[in-house]
């Protein structure tokens, strides 16, 4: 069953900076320029723009370069003003932009032969290490060699599509986002093989930033959702849920379980599994719900009755809070150095916040 979110009252919202507007179609991929008042965006209208902030407080379109096919992801160096676009056919073009951010140069086109396949695709610049999510839940490590590449490992935790990938190199965390709407932190320092849920979002999760100063790992998902989480916590591991054909509490048949049924004259029982100790339960034994945000669930999910029980009030204690974008987000980036958070959504529109939360404004 679907659990339903209840998005808490916060009294430090990220506050709407400007919109950008005027799009065709929607924005599959924007960055904002460092050090600049401007935002770089593709398209599925087929457009390259540079947005700059006039005195009138909006933004213009600088650069306007219409590519042969849809633009379906992008790039950009800030030190080298480099721009990576990635088309729906496969090929990838580079473009250079010069220092006043008014003009763009064709740099370098790769052409491809295969067509666009929707991945998530991150690396680690000092270990030479990409991390790539596919189509089958599955995350894979590879280790980029000077010619070639080399399989490190895969490890899997979602039931739908990887739609988002995150790596922080100081604390060696990995980060995926899924369509089934689950969050998965993968500690790879600690080589223990830990995984972490965080359930926040009702729909697809589109996008994941971790803000390194403050501890936090913003998210943001189709549903609309912008979800601020403290990873600043000792987070524990959801268990297995176990198999039985009976209760585990009370002992009560399952509806498979013929013999039991026939040799105690009872009607089996639908199974359900405690998401705080894995025990496969009927109804009756948990009827509860309860928040156990140290595994990840902010909002209610069940639980057997002897662990919602023993759950504190300390324990509930969220530690996450939830914004609503007002639009369902395709794309996300954050700007460290001023706190800045860029969306985009399936209304064509480009949204720019503050973000009190990760400026250390509490």
């Amino acid at each position: 069953m679907a659990a339903e979110i209840h998005p808490r009252p916060q009294t430090r919202k990220p506050v709407l900076l400007s919109k950008i507007e005027g799009f065709q179609d929607v924005v599959n991929t924007a960055v904002i320029i460092p050090k600049e008042d401007g935002v770089i965006s593709v398209s599925q209208d087929r457009t390259i723009r540079v947005w700059l902030k006039r005195d009138s407080g909006q933004y213009w379109p600088s650069v306007y370069h219409t590519m042969p096919v849809a633009c379906s992801c992008m790039s950009f160096n800030p030190e080298t003003r480099r721009i990576s676009v990635g088309l729906e056919n496969g090929t990838v073009s580079e473009f250079v932009l010069s220092e006043d951010y008014n003009q763009m140069t064709p740099a370098r086109t790769y052409q491809g032969d295969i067509g666009f396949l929707t991945i998530c695709v991150r690396f680690d610049v000092e270990t030479r290490h990409a991390f790539v999510g596919d189509h089958s839940g599955q995350v894979t490590i590879l280790k980029l060699e000077q010619d070639n590449c080399s399989l490190v490992t895969t490890f899997k935790g979602h039931t739908g599509n990887v739609t988002a990938l995150c790596w922080d190199p100081v604390q060696r965390v990995l980060f995926s986002g899924s369509s089934d709407h689950s969050i998965i932190m993968w500690d790879i320092g600690g080589r223990k093989g830990t995984a972490f849920e965080l359930q926040g979002h009702n729909d697809k999760v589109q996008g994941l930033c971790y803000a390194s100063h403050t501890r936090q790992l913003i998210s943001c998902g189709s549903d609309g959702g912008i979800v601020i989480w403290n990873m600043d916590v000792t987070r524990q591991e959801t268990p297995e849920w176990l198999d039985s054909d009976s209760c585990q509490k009370c002992e009560q048949p399952f509806f498979w379980n013929f013999k039991q049924m026939w040799d105690s004259k009872k009607i089996g029982l639908r199974q359900h599994h405690c998401r705080k100790c894995g025990q496969a339960v009927c109804g009756k034994c948990s009827s509860k719900r309860s928040t156990i945000p140290l595994m990840g669930f902010e909002f209610e999910v069940r639980v057997c009755d002897s662990c919602h029980d023993s759950i504190t009030d300390e324990e509930r204690a969220p530690t996450a809070t939830f914004h609503d974008s007002k639009h369902s987000i395709i794309h996300m980036q954050y700007e460290p150095t001023r706190g800045w958070l860029l969306t985009s959504g399936t209304d064509k529109i480009i949204k720019v916040r503050t973000a009190f939360e990760l400026q250390g404004h509490k």
